[in-house]
């Protein structure tokens, strides 16, 4: 009986494992400089097998790439006696700075709304509603208007690109990182699905960081925040005095 377990465990171990995933980065670290206009990261990679490929399913690629996550408020504007003031708001436990998703075809058409429960794939499952503290009761109102302003503004892309995938083996796809970026570790995660189920799924991180001048006026002003602002009256008053000396010398 144990001999038969064991068989059974051994023929079924395989067949879970026959697809795995490697994969690569063009870089893995991403300096923020004075002149920094955004990054470009391509992710490729292939599919390794220890049998030959499925005939009655589609092999289907999908990559995300996320940068930190925060708490923020989602406030609703409206007009009292002609002027703006802030209404109704949504505070949101947790969202990413930065979230992008490319794959071989439309996400909703290839991944089990099960899976997207499992793994977190989209970003609404990245927008971490759980905990949140409202005053209005149309709070996806202001999930979607967080969504559409990151869109504008390229934090968010979704779908902008697609996963090319090759022979159902070899796969690429890029990434576009704006200028406007944060600091931190920023995750690219990997899946490959049959029938809408993720067959195996891998972690690459990317670190992004200030560089130069940039990083020692950042680690200035949140480690030494008094000495920081001391310098920049003192660098306000000698602006402001130079500027007064060449008008008055233009005058002349």
């Amino acid at each position: 009986m144990m001999r038969l377990l064991v068989l059974l465990l051994g023929l079924g171990g395989p067949a879970m494992a026959a697809e795995t995933i490697v994969t690569g980065l063009s870089q893995n670290r991403v300096q923020i400089t004075a002149d920094f206009d955004g990054s470009d990261i391509l992710v490729y990679g292939a599919v390794k097998r220890d049998r030959p490929a499925p005939d009655d399913s589609r092999l289907e690629v999908i990559v995300t790439l996320e940068g930190p996550s925060s708490p923020l408020i989602v406030r609703r504007k409206h007009r009292v006696a002609g002027i703006w003031v802030n209404g109704p708001f949504v505070q949101i436990a947790n969202a990413p700075s930065f979230y992008a998703v490319t794959a071989t075809a439309n996400v909703d058409d290839i991944l089990a709304k099960d899976e997207d429960l499992r793994f977190g794939i989209t970003l609404a499952r990245r927008i971490n509603t759980t905990s949140i503290s409202i005053n209005t009761l149309d709070f996806p109102d202001y999930t979607e208007a967080l969504r559409r302003i990151r869109i504008k503004s390229k934090q968010y892309q979704m779908a902008t690109s697609r996963v090319q995938l090759v022979q159902d083996t070899l796969f690429r796809t890029d990434f576009a990182l704006p200028a406007n970026v944060i600091e931190g570790n920023y995750k690219v995660r990997l899946f490959i699905l049959r029938d809408g189920l993720v067959v195996d799924s891998q972690e690459r991180f990317i670190n992004v960081r200030k560089a130069g001048i940039e990083r020692d006026l950042y680690n200035l002003a949140h480690k030494q925040p008094l000495l920081y602002g001391l310098l920049s009256l003192i660098l306000a008053a000698v602006a402001g005095w130079g500027a007064s000396e060449i008008f008055r010398l233009a005058r002349r």
